[in-house]
């Protein structure tokens, strides 16, 4: 854990930590050092490119850096970002805002116009820029302060051993004397230091960073009020005012006195309590993952280990069976002999760096997310919520990365603990200088038929997952396999993937269809005999939800991304993640907010609409964009593509015939609406029973 608790600058522990708009967190006094100034005329160069620290040109860190502040297009400084200039490095640069004109005179040299602040984050190297209230204007991260100060508190007291124990290494030490300034076990103390006599007046404290020690805290770093409470987080914006609420497009805490001065007045707010439950819930499913991962891993190791040894010992049974066939051939295979070894040697160091390689990479991966897992546990025990709040989302996203680089095939050993290697002394006395190793243990022939592993074989929405293996005792080499699908209506198969993998998933199929898929496999013989046909449905109904990577910018997702939101007043477009041409489809949209101006619009699209107008301006989406639409309501969405048209319901009630006839090819579910919307989608539903679906072929 003490990775996560290192300033990425510096490479100490935190000492103020404060949170970046990028949510990193730095030291103030490193924020200091790596503050910017950039005169107006280089205002539009990438930050990167401008020298950092003190002897920065207008002196970018020092007294000036406590006037710096964050500007940002949002209110609160955590939205998005507008960037004036993409450096060649990728890094985005804000556009700069200049310092005030007493700040900027003072700093910028002569002949130089006004000035501007910037800071650089030093982990993802996104720049902001600052205005005159400098560092002060970003958040202090309080519970990382405290898990900090915890942390040092229980390193100091494992320190802490006594100083009269004849034991190596010593007891831990339980009182310091603080007349004789000794440390004393348990034991020591009663032996040597009793408590009569002249002892009897002298004091025994606990020792140092144990947390009933002067200054040893024990508050976890909360800080405690007048009467041994802990103290209230205050506004940042207004001192008396405590936290009270969050503000979900800012994912900032904010308190009353935020709200009516309108800064969040039309923002989506909760309850800090409610929301800190959930973002703690959001963030122990994560670590239960996460944690799932990291027992694989361990469980990874220990075969890794166990692999080394086999290794070993299938080489040193290859060595002994060589040397036993040379030494046969007499003189004649003696030349050979060393040549032979060496390339034993080579395939088993080969294989041994080639595991050992994996155990490192392996080790390093388990140990970050070993680290990750402390942090976010000490963050969970924390009872501050808008402390937690300040990084839950962050975390989250850390924690979701973590899970996901344990892919598919990351837990496989990259090599055999077997060495295909066999010598032939068949050859005549005449063939021994031309004798060298084959692969194979056999004739190469076509590969066997491989064995569908079905226990891995599943059904996802429209897409499938199938595995498939070679049977134990093959010899013959594989090069690849051809897995082979047919088109879901009883057709022809065709080929969807070739390659050595032997784990396939195939998207895009149609919803509420069987499909046929078998595999075989080939090399430089040939290709081998299919497999057994495998039988897969696909699911009746769509499961699917807004797709974030499709959507407009000022789209803004939450709750599992089933909720809409927008940060415009112009309206935006927003995409689901299925995809239809085939089958009968049914979802339903609930109008969480809505204030009348102007309407939001439903329907599908193509995945090419235009995303900044509203659905159904161009060609190539149909829309329903009036009629019954209010707040609380339910708008349906009924597409038949068996019929080829497109109908709406409100409040389960439809809305007249059929509102598109004639649309055929690929749609997907789309929405549009602008910042006074909100709407939830909800998906996996049954189609309105007035609808007769066609029975489809092979079902």
């Amino acid at each position: 854990m003490e990775e996560e608790l290192k300033c990425p600058v510096c490479g100490s522990l935190f000492r103020e930590p404060i949170i970046l708009p990028c949510s990193h967190n730095v030291c103030l006094p490193c924020a200091r050092t790596i503050a910017v100034q950039t005169p107006e005329s280089e205002q539009h160069l990438p930050s990167l490119l401008h020298p950092r620290g003190p002897c920065a040109a207008g002196g970018g860190g020092g007294d000036h850096a406590d006037k710096l502040s964050l500007h940002s297009e949002t209110d609160s400084g955590y939205g998005s970002y507008t960037p004036s200039l993409k450096s060649p490095n990728g890094v985005r640069v804000l556009p700069l805002v200049p310092a005030p004109p007493g700040a900027a005179a003072a700093a910028a040299p002569r002949g130089a116009g006004p000035a501007s602040s910037s800071l650089t984050c030093p982990q993802c190297h996104r720049s902001a820029s600052l205005d005159q209230r400098g560092l002060r204007g970003f958040q202090r991260n309080r519970l990382l302060e405290a898990i900090v100060q915890r942390y040092q508190q229980g390193r100091a007291a494992a320190a802490a051993k006594c100083q009269l124990c004849d034991r190596s290494p010593p007891e831990p030490a339980a009182v310091l004397c603080e007349q004789c300034e000794v440390l004393y076990c348990a034991a020591c103390q009663l032996r040597c230091h009793p408590a009569r006599g002249p002892f009897a007046k002298h004091r025994l404290a606990p020792p140092p960073g144990h947390p009933g020690a002067p200054g040893g805290g024990g508050d976890g770093g909360g800080g405690k009020g007048a009467g041994g409470g802990r103290k209230l987080p205050t506004c940042a914006e207004h001192d008396l005012e405590n936290y009270s609420m969050y503000c979900v497009s800012c994912r900032s805490p904010v308190c009353y006195q935020c709200l009516e001065e309108g800064k969040h007045g039309k923002h989506d707010v909760k309850a800090l309590g409610a929301m800190w439950k959930q973002h703690k819930a959001q963030l122990s499913q994560a670590l239960n993952g996460v944690s799932d991962k990291a027992k694989e891993a361990k469980e990874f190791l220990v075969q890794l280990k166990n692999l080394l040894q086999q290794i070993q010992e299938n080489g040193l049974d290859y060595e002994a069976c060589l040397v036993a066939q040379c030494d046969a051939l007499v003189d004649a295979l003696t030349r050979q002999k060393a040549k032979l070894l060496t390339k034993v040697t080579k395939e088993r160091e080969h294989k041994l760096k080639v595991v050992w390689d994996q155990i490192n990479h392996c080790t390093l991966k388990l140990r970050q997310s070993t680290g990750l897992m402390e942090y976010c546990l000490e963050v969970i025990k924390e009872n501050d919520p808008s402390g937690f709040l300040q990084i839950s989302d962050a975390l989250i996203k850390r924690v979701q990365v973590s899970q996901e680089q344990w892919v598919k095939g990351a837990l496989e050993p990259k090599v055999s603990a077997e060495f295909d290697l066999t010598l032939d002394s068949e050859p005549l006395l005449q063939s021994i200088h031309q004798l060298d190793f084959i692969q194979m243990k056999f004739p190469v022939t076509v590969p066997p038929v491989p064995l569908l592993q079905l226990e891995k074989c599943c059904t996802r929405n429209n897409s499938v997952t199938l595995a498939w293996r070679m049977p134990p005792l093959s010899h013959n080499p594989v090069e690849g396999y051809i897995l082979e699908l047919d088109d879901g209506d009883g057709g022809q198969f065709r080929e969807v993937y070739v390659g050595k993998e032997t784990l396939c998933t195939i998207d895009g199929l149609h919803f509420n269809s069987t499909y046929n898929a078998r595999v075989k496999a080939f090399n430089s013989s040939g290709v081998g005999p299919y497999s057994k046909t495998v039988i897969l449905q696909t699911s009746d109904v769509a499961w699917f939800t807004f797709d974030p990577s499709s959507a407009h910018r000022d789209i803004v997702l939450s709750n599992d991304n089933q909720t809409a939101t927008c940060n415009s007043y112009d309206d935006r477009v927003v995409l689901g993640t299925a995809a239809f041409s085939k089958g009968v489809h049914y979802w339903e949209l609930h109008v969480d907010r809505y204030d009348n101006h102007p309407d939001p619009a439903f329907g599908i699209a193509r995945i090419n609409v235009v995303k900044d107008m509203m659905l159904g301006k161009d060609d190539k989406a149909w829309a329903m964009t009036e009629g019954g639409v209010s707040k609380g309501a339910t708008v349906g969405v009924l597409l038949d593509l068996n019929k080829h048209n497109l109908t709406f319901y409100i409040n389960g009630q439809q809305q007249g015939p059929p509102a598109f006839e004639n649309v055929e090819g690929v749609f997907m579910p789309a929405l549009s609406l602008n910042r006074n919307v909100q709407v939830t989608l909800h998906t996996g539903l049954e189609v309105p029973q007035c609808v007769k679906q066609p029975k489809l072929p092979n079902n």
